[in-house]
Parts: structure tokens; sequence; C-alpha cells
């Protein structure tokens, strides 16, 4: 759990999240609409912060990106939650695993781990995939900001309903 970015305290202890795009109001002990984000006494959290429900390497060839890296692995990681919910999603048991009251799913996977993995497993990049990175932001910011470091490039593959802000300040 981390304090989350992008937020900015409402009235009657309501908090509203600037992440993504549904700038969701939400009160003291609910989450938002991704069921990752939540409101603790006045305080908007990240759930999912370190906690990967997927990891796997993947060929870049099946991100939605055209010659990128060809021939290159990436490592792909990913939280519970989402900001959609798509009746076609093919990963609707991993998005839409964060539910009101319930406990958040994943095994611990903290930033530095998923650079040493990548790393040690000869991919040249860490994608943030299978469910909405957004969600994820800080998760993924903090990962981003290593893996640069390490020489490693990063791909969100994103539903793109993030705000102008969070995008630029990952960019």
């Amino acid at each position: 759990m981390k304090e989350a970015l992008f937020c900015r305290k409402a009235d009657q202890g309501k908090v509203k999240c600037g992440l993504c795009r549904f700038h969701c109001l939400i009160p003291d002990g609910h989450r938002g609409i991704c069921g990752v984000r939540e409101n603790m006494g006045g305080i908007l959290y990240s759930l999912v912060y370190g906690k990967a429900i997927a990891e796997q390497v993947d060929p870049i060839e099946k991100k939605p990106l055209f010659h990128f890296l060809p021939g290159s692995l990436s490592f792909s990681v990913a939280t519970v939650g989402c900001n959609f919910r798509c009746r076609h999603c093919q990963n609707y048991t991993i998005s839409q695993a964060a539910v009101q009251g319930r406990p958040i799913m994943g095994s611990d996977l903290p930033p530095e781990e998923i650079v040493a993995k990548a790393v040690a497993l000869g991919c040249r990049s860490i994608s943030y995939t299978y469910t909405e990175p957004t969600v994820f932001f800080e998760y993924a910011y903090d990962t981003a900001v290593l893996a640069h470091r390490a020489g490693l490039k990063n791909v969100f593959v994103s539903n793109g309903y993030i705000t102008p802000e969070a995008l630029a300040f990952i960019r």
C-alpha cells in the first residue's frame, strides 16, 4: 500500500482522485471505480503497490506496437484492477478482481525485483499490461524509473483513459 498521487481532499472527508478521467469522488472507507484506490481517513492509497497478480516474459511482438525492439523479450507485469468494465476483456478474472471490502490479491513483487528479473531473463523492456496500468500508476512509475536507469525500455499497454497530468508525469 502506498499513498496515491494525483488526488486532493474534498468536503466531508472525501478525496477526489485525479489519475484517470473518471475523477472519482471517494468517501472515507471506499474505493474508486478501479477498485484499487481507497480513501482511508481522508488520504487516498494505492492498494496494489508492490502486489503483482501476473508476471510473465513475453515476446515484444505480443504487445500492440509496430517495429519496437523486434525479436526482443519484455517482462510483463500487472496488478488487479481496471477503470473499465469491458465485457470482452480477455483478462477479466484479474482486471475485475478488486471488489470493495475484499482483500487485494497478488504476490509481493517490489519494483527493484521486477527490474532485476527483467535483466536476469534477458528482457529489453518491461510491459505494464494485462490489466490497466493507469490504476497501478505509482507502482508502474517507480518500476519505470528503475528500469530506465538499468537501460530497459518501458511499455504501457493501456486503454488510454488517463488524465493529461498523469500522462505528462509518467512520460
